[in-house]
């Protein structure tokens, strides 16, 4: 027999809210009462594990108000509502259960209905808040010093998950370590997938998301292909707007700043065996960041690795898990010991030279000037072997919706690109990301150390730059600007991101 002790207490003021704690087991809860209503949430375990007869059934009991009669069963569990005048004169009032019980004990009317168990999904109405008591100094917003993925904010979102029950409550909770058991799966078989988005926040306060549902739509297919459970993905993104606006004082304020969000999912069922989990877990941290660039857009070097693979026909290049970037670091080593900032990629299918892949974590992009003086701006298809990101659809968007230049996702090949690069016929060569948005690339280095070099218009990049807020959308129609792709595509994204230009690409948060 559990005991749960409820305290409620009435709203004096009209429309007024109030959040109380519930404690149990040492574990916080919130109940967020409005009005002259009382809403109780129950931990849980209450919840799930009330009158469950272990047979794969549920008793749900539906309480019901003694003078209106009125149902609030809720959607997973029990929830109560009653008038004041009802409960006035209650203080205090104790529901026992067990994992056996027929009912719920209480003083009213009382419906016992017997359903299915059915594992639940996420729930943001669900979501449970336990704030830190310790808050951090906020880091200086100065970009020589805030590095990406140094800096972690007071809190993290946690759910959990556990076959035949489904997904727990989610939780925002104080940031620190997980515990978890050593022979959990994520440990031995990398079962594992994460996500990279970003918050703004603009001039006029507001905090703002770049395309997330994008980013749930791809975190769900990378867990799909690993055999996670399946996931509300609205739900999901409601929980993470949620913590973004808890740490709402850690969204930097200043343009090229921003809030890295990694939502992440594990494997923690402790098994050796390899197999679908049943445990997993949902975490996501918050850390604020700087511009990748300080100075501007700044032109690297790719070392062309016709070696490794990052991907292959048949594997997971299309999903965004672990599994995919550790193997990278070596080939990443032996590239800066060339003088090289990242790696090309080139997969050897017995054609002209190899398939153009992706490089290191970053898809890329050519843009070439052809015989007739017209642009086409080529990156590799979506075929499986490449991650979709959400970067490189924005940049096919945009570049369309420009209108000057052809668009291309075609298989491109080696070859193509070395005979291009000799004549002098590649114009820019960038890789796109959420962490560098637009890397430009001014060199691909060969393995007998011969390299194909690109010259780089800083002038008419920074031209871009430096235009005003919100005026990249207005591009003059006679071509009387100076030409760079990489940098009117960063000028324009800026603009969206944080909301000098409008776009429904642009989500802002609390409204």
């Amino acid at each position: 027999m559990i005991l749960y002790s409820i305290a409620w207490s009435v709203s004096e003021k009209p429309g007024s809210q109030a959040i109380l704690p519930l404690a149990r087991a040492n574990k916080e809860v919130y109940i967020f009462r409005s009005k002259l209503k009382l809403g109780i949430m129950l931990v849980r375990s209450a919840r799930r594990f009330a009158g469950h007869s272990g047979r794969g059934t549920r008793k749900w009991t539906s309480v019901f108000d003694a003078s209106s009669f009125r149902s609030v069963t809720s959607r997973n569990g029990i929830a109560t509502t009653a008038d004041s005048d009802f409960l006035s004169s209650w203080r205090q009032y104790s529901v026992a259960t067990s994992f056996k019980s027929q009912g719920i004990l209480r003083q009213g009317v009382a419906e016992n209905v017997e359903a299915a168990h059915i594992p639940a999904d996420i729930s943001a109405d669900e979501l449970v808040v336990n704030p830190s008591a310790f808050l951090k100094p906020k880091p200086a917003l100065d970009a020589s010093k805030l590095r990406f993925g140094a800096e972690y904010t007071d809190h993290m979102m946690q759910i959990r998950w556990k076959e035949g029950l489904g997904w727990s409550n989610p939780r925002i909770e104080p940031f620190g370590p997980i515990p978890i058991h050593p022979c959990a799966q994520v440990l031995h078989y990398g079962m594992e997938c994460f996500e990279g988005m970003k918050a703004f926040k603009g001039k006029d306060g507001r905090i703002r998301l770049f395309r997330p549902d994008l980013n749930m739509e791809r975190l769900h297919g990378s867990a799909t292909r690993l055999g996670f459970p399946s996931f509300d993905k609205e739900a999901l993104l409601d929980c993470i707007k949620a913590l973004v606006l808890v740490e709402r004082d850690w969204v930097p304020d200043k343009d090229g700043f921003s809030l890295y969000i990694r939502p992440t999912i594990i494997s923690t069922h402790p098994h050796l065996g390899v197999g679908p989990p049943r445990e997993a877990m949902i975490f996501c941290v918050l850390s604020p960041v700087g511009p990748y660039y300080p100075t501007g857009l700044k032109p690297v070097r790719l070392f062309v690795d016709r070696k490794h693979v990052r991907a292959f026909p048949g594997g997971i290049g299309d999903a965004k898990v672990g599994g995919n970037y550790a193997p990278t670091i070596l080939p990443q080593l032996k590239a800066a010991q060339r003088g090289c900032s990242q790696v090309l990629y080139v997969l050897d299918d017995g054609r002209d030279g190899g398939a153009i892949g992706e490089s290191g974590a970053m898809n890329v992009f050519f843009l070439f000037k052809k015989d007739d003086d017209s642009l086409e701006l080529v990156t590799p298809p979506l075929d499986g072997v490449i991650l979709p990101g959400v970067t490189r659809d924005t940049v096919l968007a945009l570049t369309r919706s420009f209108g000057n230049i052809k668009v291309s996702e075609r298989r491109l090949s080696w070859n193509e690109v070395e005979e291009a690069g000799l004549q002098g016929s590649i114009l820019e060569i960038f890789g796109t990301g959420t962490a560098c948005m637009i890397q430009p690339i001014i060199g691909l280095v060969k393995e007998d150390n011969t390299e194909i070099t690109l010259s780089f218009d800083h002038d008419a990049a920074s031209y871009w730059l430096s235009k005003p807020q919100g005026s990249s959308t207005n591009a003059n129609a006679d071509g009387s600007e100076p030409f760079n792709l990489c940098g009117r595509l960063t000028r324009t994204i800026l603009d969206i991101q944080y909301g000098h230009s409008s776009s429904s690409w642009s989500v802002v948060l609390g409204e």
